[in-house]
This record gives structure tokens, sequence and C-alpha cells, in this order.
């Protein structure tokens, strides 16, 4: 029987965690089952353009520790890849690429993207395997993902250090954290370093209530407040304008329609993003309180993966060696209790997992004093 040949590649933002997945799954594949392994250069398009490395023990030896990923990444599109200035199709070169690389099965590590973009290699005919990587924690079908314990160290870190400045100058600090469509980041970090106020994309805020807050904590003696944002956080009337774009969206009776509704959408969000400025000058504005904010940006994505990714992110690899060995392609492997499961790629690509509004996070929060804007 011929030797398998394995093909692996990260792709999306970068995350704590990657370089464990890579190294659990590749010396599974190499030690327990014996298969040659290849990793792609820059994500999906180093796979376009067959840019590859082999991989040994050696050169996965000495990366558990490191953060990033040591085969780089990208944000492509495998459908839609700018190729000398014009977005083209790759799929079909993707699929050659395969074929001349002799390759058996193909695992893409990433996040919502790269969910639909290993969706898309499926549908083409390649055996496709994901794993789920992102800070945000935002990918349906397993209860988190590697990169999400680390960043949320880092910005509960933050949010604690925070307190101090906050106190000493008695003033509103607004910590950004990222979280563009799901919140679990903010809320995690926020309940854990003890803001007194978090805004979730999930719950649109409305700023009287949140310098109500403020002002009642105040009257109490206390003469500061930390407010920890989703960067995806939303007052109550651009949530109104963009639900109604994207009712637009679902009405549209042509494709073109749609998709001139769609970028609407996109514009929208894109312009009442990041509004973490406005909300300060308008905090102060009601309360006299002097208000301060800090983006903790990449910060959250870089350096050593905790204990928690490490661990994560080897199972999740030694998961998908397995899953290749009993020939289980199409699926990602899931994070499930004190296991893992395979989880149809069909009920992953394109969907989000947001916070419910029941969930215990949010009820826990409610039930420290912590607002949520609303």
């Amino acid at each position: 029987m011929a030797t398998k040949r394995i093909g692996i590649l990260t792709a999306g933002g970068d995350a704590p965690g990657l370089n464990a997945a890579i190294r659990g799954l590749g010396k599974a594949a190499i030690q327990e089952h014996g298969w040659k392994l290849i990793g792609f250069r820059d994500g999906m398009r180093g796979l376009a353009e067959n840019r590859f490395t082999e991989l040994d023990g050696a050169s996965l030896s000495g990366i558990l520790t490191i953060g990033g990923t040591m085969l780089g990444t990208s944000r492509d599109k495998v459908h839609r890849m700018v190729v000398d200035g014009q977005a083209r199709d790759m799929i079909p070169t993707i699929v050659e690429n395969y074929e001349k690389d002799r390759l058996d099965a193909l695992v893409c590590l990433g996040g919502g993207g790269t969910a639909k973009n290993a969706k898309r290699l499926m549908d083409a005919g390649l055996n496709v395997l994901h794993l789920p990587k992102t800070i945000d924690n935002d990918i349906v079908g397993t209860d988190t993902s590697f990169g999400f314990a680390t960043a949320l160290e880092i910005a509960t870190e933050a949010v604690d250090r925070l307190h101090s400045t906050a106190h000493s100058h008695h003033r509103i600090i607004l910590t950004e954290i990222m979280g563009h469509r799901a919140g679990w980041l903010a809320l995690g970090a926020g309940i854990a370093g003890g803001a007194d106020v978090i805004l979730l994309p999930e719950i649109p805020y409305d700023v009287d209530a949140i310098a109500e807050r403020i002002e009642r904590r105040r009257s109490r003696g206390s003469t500061f407040s930390v407010v920890a944002v989703a960067e995806g956080a939303l007052n109550k009337a651009d949530r109104e304008e963009i639900e109604h774009a994207e009712a637009l969206v679902k009405d549209a009776s042509t494709p073109e329609a749609k998709a001139a509704a769609k970028r609407g959408v996109k514009r929208l969000e894109a312009s009442h993003r990041a509004n973490t400025f406005t909300l300060a000058e308008q905090l102060e504005e009601r309360t006299g309180l002097e208000a301060r904010v800090t983006i903790l940006g990449y910060v959250q994505r870089g350096g050593t993966p905790n204990a928690a990714d490490r661990l994560l992110g080897t199972r999740l690899g030694v998961a998908g060696a397995r899953a290749i060995a009993e020939g289980k392609f199409g699926v990602m492997v899931g994070d499930r209790g004190q296991g893992t499961e395979l989880v149809p790629l069909k009920q992953v690509a394109g969907k989000v997992k947001y916070v419910p509004r029941d969930h215990e996070w949010i009820r826990a929060a409610r039930a420290v004093g912590t607002a949520l804007g609303d």
C-alpha cells in the first residue's frame, strides 16, 4: 500500500495554538501512521500557487510553545482570489495541485472563513478536514477553538491592569476587545477582569443606560468605571439600521439586488463599528468624568499559547489524523466535552456561534451586578 500524503495549511487570522495543532496532527501522522506531510505556505494562496515544504519530525520539533503559525497565513477566498489585480476562481487550480502533489487529504486550520473555503474544496471533490481556530470562539459545532483561551487571558489581564489607572484618576476606562460578530472574548474577559460594564454585539446598548449605571456607582462612592467593549458592539439605533438593511437582502428579487444589498449591510457595519471613541465622548458629556480608550488590538492574537490552547491544539490535531485514518472527510474536528466530535462542514460553514442572551455567562454577569448596556 502506498504511503499516504497529507497536506496541511493555516488560513485566516493568526492565533495562539496553531503550531500546537500542526505539531499534533503532524507527529501523529508521521509517528503513528507513517504518512508523509507537506505544509502549504501562506494559507489558500500557497495552495493555489503550490508553494509547500516537506514537514518531518525535526521541523515539527520545538514549535509547541511558539505563537503564530510556522506556515504563514492569508485571508484569501479560493473562489475569488486576487491574482494580477483581478479576482479569479482558483478552485480548479487547487484541484490540479492536489492531484499533482498526490495528496490523500488536505487539513485546513482556521476560523469561519476557512470553514467556507474548506467546504468549497470539499464540494470540488477533495478529501478535506477542518480544525477550528479563532480567538473569537464563534465557530459552531465546537465547545471552543484554539486561540480563545490565550486571548482570554491576555484581555483579562488588560482589564485587570486598567482598574488601577481608572481608580487613580477617577476615570471611565473603555477597553476595546476583539470580536466583530460574537462577544465571547469581551464577555469572558469582562467577567474575569471585573469590568463594571460589558458591551457585546449580541446586546445593543443604550448610552443613557450606561451613563446611569456609572452615575449610580458614583453615588455609592465609586469614582471610576471600567467598560469592556467588544469591537462589534452597536448602539440600539445602529443595530436597527443594520437590521433594516439585512431585511432588504432577504427581500431582494434578483441576485444583483441581493449582492448590492449585502454590500450595503457591510458598509453600515463598517461605519458603525469601532465607535468606542465616540462612546467615550458621549459618556464624558453625560457623567462629567474623564473617559479614556484603550484598544488591545493584535496583542490579543500574539505571543506564547497558554497550556489550554496547547492541549486543545494537540488534541484536535491528533483527532484529525485519526479521522483521516478512518477515511472520514468533509468534516470539522470539534471539541465536545472531554472528547472530540466530527461535525459535517455543511453544518459549520457560513454559520456563527453567537452568545445567547440566556447563556450562563450572561446570567452570571448580571447576577454580580455587571451592566450589559441594555
